[in-house]
């Protein structure tokens, strides 16, 4: 379980592939808090720690995960937002996190307005995801507000903290993120599905 409150900025150092598996070494500020078998999330996938290394550490992904996210387009050298996962008794600042990515979404465009930015994202509807108005979302692994929410797409407002000490200072046009939409609103819309049928 996480919050979206990210942590640090981890940086990909290498990526090899196995058979249908990517293994992937991160190079980050938390490496030396971290443990064997912890989970951490990384732009808001849930990945495990299967090996450490001095300032580095390795996680695996598999076929599934690599369908369903956008980490088979991480390249070396790219940022990615890390948080380990929530303490019992931790304060919930960001909403409920499961890191579990349900698609990808695509920027549609990048606003800066006065000190903060507007970024638009479109996404695949017929997954049946959805968002609300001031609702939340999860892109690449930051807790965020829905703003002009519509049936496949939807914005939201960067304030200055989270863009310099997120990866959303990479984001431009047609950049490719991760969403995980809020669970309450899953479990409400399966609920509304099941009464159709």
């Amino acid at each position: 379980m996480f919050t979206g409150i990210i942590e640090s900025l981890g940086i990909i150092k290498q990526i090899e592939k196995e058979n249908d598996n990517l293994h992937i070494t991160v190079s980050s500020t938390l490496t030396s808090e971290l443990k064997i078998d912890q989970s951490i999330a990384h732009n808001g996938i849930c990945l495990t720690v299967v090996k450490i290394d001095g300032n580095s550490y390795t996680v695996t992904a598999i076929k599934e995960t690599i369908l369903k996210t956008n980490i088979g387009r991480w390249v070396k050298g790219d940022l990615v937002n890390l948080e380990r996962a929530m303490k019992l008794g931790d304060r919930l600042d960001g909403h409920i996190v499961q890191g579990h990515v349900d698609q990808i979404g695509q920027c549609k465009e990048v606003k800066e307005t006065n000190g903060s930015w507007a970024f638009t994202f479109e996404y695949d509807a017929s997954l049946n995801n959805l968002t609300i108005e001031k609702g939340s979302i999860t892109i690449n692994g930051v807790s965020l507000t829905v703003v002009n929410s519509k049936r496949n797409e939807f914005s939201v407002a960067i304030i200055p903290y989270t863009y310099e000490h997120t990866n959303f200072k990479n984001i431009n046009e047609n950049s490719v993120v991760n969403l995980e939409f809020d669970v309450i609103g899953k479990y409400v819309a399966k609920l509304h599905t099941n009464k159709k049928e």
